[in-house]
């Protein structure tokens, strides 16, 4: 189970580049797969594709070891999400899989965590 849940500040995702990890997902990726959005923590990344979401975790103190979790639109059952609100600062997006579990994810209160929803839902209801 991926679980993005971390307790500072730092763990939540925010926006950056399309091509931030690039070079780290470019032999995972298929013809005809496309980078649409990708969110960074400190080390820890989650890039969507118009295929999948790719869940990267950094691991170790040199950040050479990486674990990669691909998790296929078709999979996914169930999507939940919790904005941001005015104490609670984060929002959360929480997908369930299909035989599998569910994946947590943490964003920054200015991410907009709609537009990804719209999107997840754009590539699972087709």
């Amino acid at each position: 189970m991926i679980d993005f849940n971390a307790n500072g500040f730092f763990a939540r995702l925010k926006k950056v580049k399309n091509d931030e990890f690039g070079k780290m997902i470019d032999d995972f990726m298929i013809e005809g797969e496309e980078v649409v959005g990708a969110y960074q923590s400190v080390r820890d990344g989650v890039v969507f594709t118009n295929k999948r979401i790719i869940a990267i975790n950094v691991q170790g103190i040199t950040g050479k070891k990486k674990d990669f979790t691909s998790i296929p639109y078709s999979k996914i059952t169930t999507f939940s999400l919790e904005t941001a609100g005015t104490f609670d600062l984060d929002a959360e997006l929480e997908i369930y899989l299909s035989g599998v579990g569910k994946a947590k994810f943490q964003f920054t209160g200015s991410t907009d965590v709609k537009a990804i929803c719209k999107m997840i839902s754009d590539y699972t209801l087709r």
